[in-house]
């Protein structure tokens, strides 16, 4: 049974920064790609960033704040989250595909003043 477990959310102030990371049971190197997506409340759910094993991928809105990284040593991937805005609130999923999509149960992600 696959498992990826997300931490890392929390309430942050606009400019601030947040890591989240994603521990996934069993070896990484299995799963490709892995990614994380955000949904906020009234939105669907949509990409963040991907990384595979050749490169990475990001949304525009989040293009040179946000860093996605895979350690398959720890078995966990990150993402690091800088010069937060409101508009980043959302909660957060882990994602990765071995055959299927696997998805974490989410963390919330609140930036506010």
């Amino acid at each position: 049974q696959v498992q990826l477990v997300e931490s890392g959310g929390g309430l942050v102030q606009p400019g601030g920064s947040l890591r989240l990371s994603c521990a996934a049971s069993g070896s990484l190197t299995s799963f490709d790609p892995m990614g994380w997506y955000r949904q906020a409340p009234g939105k669907q759910r949509e990409l963040v960033a991907v990384v595979t094993r050749g490169s990475t991928t990001y949304a525009d809105s989040v293009k040179g704040r946000f860093t996605i990284s895979r350690d398959n040593a720890k078995n966990t991937v990150y993402l690091q989250m800088n010069s937060l805005k409101p508009e980043d609130t959302a909660v957060y999923y882990c994602n990765a595909y071995r055959d299927v999509h696997y998805w974490g149960q989410g963390t919330q992600v609140t930036v506010s003043s």
